[in-house]
């Protein structure tokens, strides 16, 4: 069994000259990664690795995430989640390392929203059914999608994948 834990970063500030790569989230932004952190833990959520964007607002997402969790999991940021394909996701989940068993991409949408909804199975009962169809209609800055794969490998992950959770800040007690 594979767990794949997929956050679209918080909320973020517009453009202020620098450049996309460059935005900083904003207040909002920075408690709503806190609390999805604190959701995180108390749901068992705690990833063995992390492979995040190399943007500023998901690495700051990060660094509010992970003060949060009961243990600090590997992490690594790279250029190749920044503004990433969902065939560009999929292919870095893939590469992962056999040992893992929880993974977390943090990322950026479009990307994000159309891997998750990608990698999920059709809905076998109400419940997730309701999960994937609001995940549809919106996937927000800092949601989370949790995706269970009964594979052996991150290589044989291509879709079918339960819908565990879609968690979004709104659904978090202030």
């Amino acid at each position: 069994m594979r767990r794949l834990l997929l956050l679209r970063h918080a909320k973020a500030v517009q453009d202020t000259g620098e450049g996309d790569h460059a935005r900083a989230l904003t207040g909002r932004g920075q408690r709503d990664a806190a609390r999805v952190g604190h959701a995180m833990d108390l749901r068992g959520y705690i990833p063995d690795l992390v492979l995040c964007s190399n943007a500023r607002r998901t690495v700051e997402t990060w660094e509010l995430v992970s003060p949060e969790l009961a243990r600090t999991p590997e992490v690594r940021f790279t250029k190749d989640l920044y503004l990433a394909s969902p065939k560009n996701i999929l292919a870095q989940i893939q590469e992962a390392n056999h040992a893992v068993k929880m993974l977390a991409i943090i990322g950026h949408n479009p990307g994000i929203e159309e891997c998750a909804t990608r990698l999920s199975r059709r809905p076998v009962s109400k419940a997730e059914s309701h999960k994937l169809e609001d995940m549809r209609e919106k996937f927000p800055t800092c949601a989370l999608a949790v995706l269970d794969f009964d594979v052996e490998s991150w290589s044989d992950v291509s879709g079918g994948g339960i819908l565990l959770e879609f968690l979004r800040p709104r659904d978090l007690a202030a």
